[in-house]
């Protein structure tokens, strides 16, 4: 079994990571390049910059924010938000960033992926899903949130993956900033549905929730943000839990 993922997320906004509930109500949580670098110390295994407002404000990503995080962190980490062509990939990986998140613009443009897969390799290309739930089902969200689609969760990340997209990156906003644990259930019917590995976002309030949803969840990484963000919980600690909770995490 590959060792489970911890993943702080700094959402972006005019320079300063911001962290809000539900996608909406966001305060202010520090400066992301210190931050990055303080979770790189801390044992994070990847960290993930979203800019979070790119695509509903028809921004290109910031290029120059990304040379500053990869000049001050040794870990893997994925950038997305306005990114709707193959340049504004290769400006990023130039940039130093090791992936891309792709979510408005995979909807609306499917090809991107296969595009992104073939030029850089499935590696690269994160598919990002913000789902709602619905009457029972799960409808997939554009700009951040704002924008119903026609597109549901499984559909869409069974559609994505066979377009090339080397990881799913399910966000529930449902559980978004709620604190009361991941969307475990929908999770392990991804989790079962596709090949690829399954990062589960939204909704770790306490450790537990991350043991869940790595067990419960059959989620491959956990990505997590106003509980680092605001010191509730040690990345160090988590991971001790973890491992004494028969997870297995890089130590």
């Amino acid at each position: 079994m590959l060792a489970k993922r911890i993943i702080p997320c700094l959402d972006i906004k005019d320079g300063k990571t911001v962290k809000g509930i539900n996608f909406v109500n966001f305060r202010d949580a520090g400066d992301p390049v210190e931050l990055g670098a303080q979770y790189s110390r801390e044992g994070a295994d990847e960290l993930v910059y979203l800019d979070i407002t790119a695509s509903h404000e028809g921004r290109k990503t910031f290029t120059e924010l990304v040379k500053k995080v990869a000049a001050h962190i040794n870990i893997p980490f994925t950038v997305g938000g306005g990114i709707y062509e193959l340049q504004d990939v290769e400006r990023l990986l130039n940039a130093g960033a090791d992936k891309v998140s792709i979510n408005s613009a995979a909807i609306q443009n499917p090809e991107l992926i296969e595009q992104v897969a073939r030029h850089f390799g499935s590696q690269v290309c994160v598919v990002a899903i913000d789902a709602n739930l619905e009457n029972g089902n799960w409808r997939c969200y554009l700009n951040g949130g704002r924008i119903p689609t026609d597109k549901y969760l499984l559909d869409w990340a069974k559609e994505a993956e066979g377009r090339g997209a080397g990881e799913i990156l399910f966000t529930s906003m449902t559980h978004d900033g709620v604190k009361e644990g991941y969307a475990n259930e929908a999770l392990a019917t991804l989790a079962d549905l596709l090949h690829i590995p399954v990062i589960a976002s939204g909704g770790a309030g306490n450790m537990q929730h991350f043991r869940d949803t790595f067990v419960d969840g059959k989620s491959d990484a956990a990505l997590a943000a106003s509980v680092f963000h605001f010191g509730e919980i040690g990345i160090n600690d988590l991971k001790q839990y973890l491992h004494r909770e028969g997870v297995q995490v890089r130590r």
